[in-house]
């Protein structure tokens, strides 16, 4: 599968890279050290995404290394240029790009971890046993032999740590550690990295947990863990739906519970569902159907009803997943 990958590279001189909408730790770094590894093998990179990376993430990504799309950018990009789509099979999931940018590639590659979208008509190297698609960069950085500069092993550090957990999730391997190990040769340091990514927050985001905590509710026996966010959070806490990124892994704590539902709402677009699961319930066949994806114990889909219809929604392929009716 890997090979696809670098035989594309191999071939074409000119690429733009991209990464879905709402941008997290991993498709970012992975983008970062993908143009670090494109340009110190003679070709040209550029990183355009279709919204700008959230605060929290700033840390990881160099100056002036990518921007958001929109038409006046339209002469940063190089002519006859193919693209490569990092963390996310779906042309659907990399908004305004898809319509603006993708028609106007010659080619395009998906590189990916997440379980393929059956709706997706792109082709590229998408392993779902990865444990992160910084993961599978890392191991193209090394299939090329290169140099990797500090600023991209530091982004890419990031993205590992960020969709592996810190290295807890089940689909952290032996793999998983090499490439981290490859990173941190490079000049990553593991402990300034989770610093800046998990202890970082603002008081706000500590208000909106409390808040959001504060909606806990257990339904199915105890086994499924539902919390709320609504826009009012946000206005009282100052707080950003951004802030809100791990608090569905709290109730996983729990021994008794098998999944937990987060619906978000922000001040615009439609709502959020993210979904977690420790595994006898996969929630990314569940987000697919609602248009989503993501991983078996991972993932989420945007909804265009409101909270109580998307939790009732959502609750019924959960109860049936788990033999309830």
């Amino acid at each position: 599968m890997m090979q696809k990958a670098l035989d594309f590279i191999k071939k074409y001189k000119s690429f733009i890279l991209t990464t879905h909408d709402n941008p997290d730790a991993d498709g970012l770094g992975a983008e970062i050290l993908l143009k670090d590894v494109l340009e110190k093998i003679g070709k040209q990179a550029v990183i355009v995404n279709p919204a700008p990376a959230p605060e929290r993430f700033k840390f990881m990504i160099p100056k002036k290394s990518m921007f958001a799309w929109d038409e006046s950018k339209r002469k940063q990009l190089p002519e006859k240029a193919v693209m490569i789509i990092l963390d996310t099979s779906d042309e659907f999931n990399i908004g305004k790009i898809s319509d603006e940018v993708l028609p106007f590639v010659e080619k395009v590659l998906i590189i990916d971890h997440h379980e393929l979208n059956p709706l997706s008509s792109l082709d590229g190297y998408v392993d779902s046993t990865a444990s992160s698609t910084c993961e599978m960069v890392a191991e193209i950085a090394e299939k090329f032999k290169v140099t990797i500069e500090k600023s991209s092993a530091v982004a890419a550090f990031t993205g590992i740590v960020y969709d592996t957990g810190s290295f807890a999730y089940a689909k952290t391997s032996a793999r998983t550690f090499k490439a981290a190990i490859l990173l941190a040769e490079a000049g990553a340091v593991p402990n300034i990295i989770y610093e800046k990514l998990y202890e970082s927050s603002s008081t706000g985001a500590l208000l909106l947990q409390q808040r959001v905590l504060s909606t806990l509710e257990l339904l199915t026996d105890g086994q499924v863990a539902v919390q709320i966010l609504r826009k009012e959070d946000l206005t009282i806490t100052g707080a950003t739906v951004d802030d809100a990124e791990s608090f569905i892994n709290i109730p996983l704590k729990s021994r008794d519970i098998k999944v937990s539902i987060l619906i978000k709402e922000n001040h615009q677009g439609p709502v959020r569902c993210s979904l977690r699961s420790k595994g006898s319930v996969n929630v990314s066949k569940i987000a697919q159907f609602f248009n989503g994806g993501g991983h078996a114990r991972a993932a989420g889909f945007r909804s265009d009803v409101g909270i109580e219809e998307t939790l009732n929604n959502v609750m019924q392929k959960i109860n049936a997943a788990l033999g309830k009716t």
